[in-house]
């Protein structure tokens, strides 16, 4: 008899050995039908494989996570296949899932996105078939033998260790994988090909240039229409368009992956910037600034001329080694060191808004999102033991109460101790204490990512949610055991004795250059008034109230606005129609009435007109709005 315990701790009884698909019919027809591998005592395997002894058994379904990627898996097998029934000289190598779909390596004849249809259909029939997908094990030996002609597949089986190799059958198809995989081609449901590029076996430019052709799969149409969908409105949103459109940043050859920001860019950088200050300078924190080039000595104290120097620019100086900067931290422990500290001196709160380089591959530069030069919005707090869960505490407000200005959401990750790492067992234990204690009075959720800290202490990821529902990470927070020890960083306690103190990392917008980008797409460059590059533009009717509208824009600029004028020879409706492509909240129509009036008419980017507006009537509406930080439309 064999007992199979399921996880609210039903026990299933069977006589002999039992498949899991057997087990998941026993439940019921329809859960089997949604099941597409299981965990037998923590293994994760298909629901094909026999239970042999006693065995908890937890089903993966199709509505799990985990379901989706076991599945999506599959759905590279079977475009594999299709591959190999059009392209029969074609020599498969590797087909991982990613997030949000798969891709498979494959050698072969160039194709493009044309060739789609062609290759989906042939997918199309092989999920019609419903062909079962079975597990065998060959020697090392037999692989080999098996894969003889493919060296691809050779290559990898050489440098597995002795011992049983998997492959998966689906019909005549076979492939080298560990597995698991759905039951069979039929629970792929929907597949679509998503993009084809060329891609270097192993990522070696010396190595064959392969074609590698992403997809992606869901249980359900609706799932793939969605997702879809949201592709669409996320190429509507590229920041790298709209930067242009909008007239915000460029880039340019002669600096590759270092942005230039133009006049609009910099407002936006300016008021960003300023929201930033504000609210360190209320959560008492201090700035700082540290020179953008340091010398040899200075990397090779901090670790980075070792583990870092492929990363770098560097410079000989007067026959010495300099690095530009591609962090602040090494500067920031400099600071700290001008002066002699005691206990009454913490916590020490140090902010720098740093221009940093890191030496970045050309084939990875995108946009904002992955750029050489950026600036971080660094902050180096130096405390006692003691106050560890308060400062985190502090940190873990401050973020909440800058992202919520923006309208994103965020969740929280706590990393612990890697394998390889510094500090006593008791440091890592305090200071991961302190930060999961902080993370509990928080009253968010939070996860737990074992073994994923920094070497030189645990961290709390800290990852937003746009409007899209996409996540980004941008915020850290790390405790670092490292740099205070490197630096010989002391502080003189209660005792009158030298102690180390306790130093944080942490960043809110991360790369600002790439925060401005996650925001140009939150916001689809319909910036909140607050942020806003321009504010409010002038438009004059004619030649004729050019004076008048010069004198508006003027009052309003010293009221604190920022102002755009237009005089060009140009119909008003052009006029009105170029401002609501460059996205202004506020378009100010003066014509001659208005000018007898000594008054506006204020265009809305909803379409929403209101005449006779007086300016006094109209700052006495916007400033406050501005002032509050208002993320909604302003009201006439």
């Amino acid at each position: 008899m064999i007992n199979i315990t399921l996880p609210d701790g039903t026990i299933v009884e069977s006589d002999g050995p039992v498949s899991g698909e057997d087990v998941a019919k026993g439940i019921s027809e329809g859960f089997a039908r949604n099941c597409v591998a299981m965990e037998v005592d923590g293994k994760l395997t298909d629901l094909s494989t026999p239970i042999e002894t006693d065995a908890s058994v937890v089903f993966i379904t199709t509505n799990d996570e985990q379901g989706l990627d076991i599945m999506r898996h599959s759905a590279a097998h079977v475009m594999a296949e299709a591959i190999l029934n059009l392209y029969p000289d074609a020599k498969l190598t590797i087909g991982p899932v990613i997030e949000d779909g798969f891709y498979y390596d494959i050698d072969m004849p160039p194709i493009s996105e044309d060739d789609f249809p062609k290759i989906e259909q042939e997918i199309n029939k092989i999920i019609k078939a419903k062909k079962p997908f079975v597990r065998k094990t060959l020697s090392k030996a037999e692989a080999l033998d098996f894969y003889k002609d493919n060296a691809f597949k050779t290559e990898l089986i050489s440098e597995l260790e002795d011992g049983t190799i998997s492959i998966y059958e689906q019909g005549g198809f076979t492939d080298l994988c560990r597995g698991p995989h759905v039951p069979n081609t039929g629970l792929v449901k929907t597949l679509k090909l998503m993009k084809v590029s060329g891609a270097y076996w192993r990522g070696d430019s010396e190595r064959p240039m392969l074609q590698r052709l992403y997809g992606t799969a869901f249980f359900d149409k609706k799932e793939l229409k969605s997702y879809l969908h949201l592709l669409e409105e996320a190429k509507k949103r590229d920041h790298r368009k709209l930067g242009t459109a909008l007239d915000l940043f460029s880039f340019h050859e002669e600096a590759a992956g270092m942005p230039f920001f133009h006049a609009r860019g910099m407002e936006l950088w300016n008021a960003l910037l300023a929201y930033w200050r504000e609210e360190h300078k209320k959560a008492g924190y201090v700035e700082t600034k540290t020179p953008i080039m340091l010398n040899k000595g200075l990397w090779e104290r901090s670790g980075h001329w070792e583990n870092y120097r492929e990363n770098m620019y560097t410079s000989l100086i007067e026959d010495f080694d300099y690095a530009i900067k591609p962090m602040n931290c090494p500067g920031g422990m400099l600071l700290y060191k001008t002066k002699h500290h005691s206990y009454n001196d913490l916590p020490i709160r140090a902010g720098e808004i740093g221009l940093v380089h890191r030496h970045e591959l050309s084939g990875v530069l995108s946009g904002l999102f992955r750029v050489r030069a950026f600036h971080q919005d660094d902050a180096h707090i130096f405390m006692t033991e003691e106050m560890i869960e308060d400062e985190i505490l502090g940190v873990l407000q401050l973020v909440e109460r800058m992202y919520s200005t923006f309208g994103l959401g965020f969740h929280l990750e706590l990393s612990t101790r890697p394998e390889k790492s510094i500090g006593t067992d008791e440091q890592w234990e305090k200071a991961t204490e302190g930060l999961r204690a902080a993370l509990d009075k928080s009253g968010r959720d939070y996860k737990i990512n074992e073994g994923d800290g920094a070497f030189y202490g645990p961290k709390i990821d800290i990852h937003i949610k746009d409007a899209l529902g996409r996540t980004w990470q941008c915020g850290t927070i790390q405790l670092d055991m490292n740099l205070p020890e490197r630096f010989d960083l002391t502080y003189v306690g209660a005792d009158n004795q030298r102690h180390r103190p306790v130093m944080i990392h942490r960043v809110i917008y991360g790369s600002i250059e790439r925060f401005l980008g996650i925001l140009i797409e939150h916001y689809a460059g319909k910036f909140p008034l607050w942020l806003s590059p321009c504010q409010a533009v002038v438009l004059a009717m004619n030649d004729d109230v050019a004076g008048y509208a010069k004198e508006v824009k003027a009052k309003l600029e010293e009221a604190g606005l920022r102002m755009e004028i237009d005089l060009r020879a140009e119909s008003i409706n052009k006029k009105v129609r170029d401002a609501q492509l460059s996205k202004i909240p506020l378009m100010l129509t003066v014509g001659g009435k208005e000018e007898a009036a000594q008054t506006l008419a204020v265009r809305t980017l909803d379409g929403k007109v209101k005449y006779g507006v007086t300016i006094g009537d109209f700052l006495n509406k916007v400033l406050p709005h501005i002032e509050s930080r208002n993320p909604d439309l302003v009201e006439f």
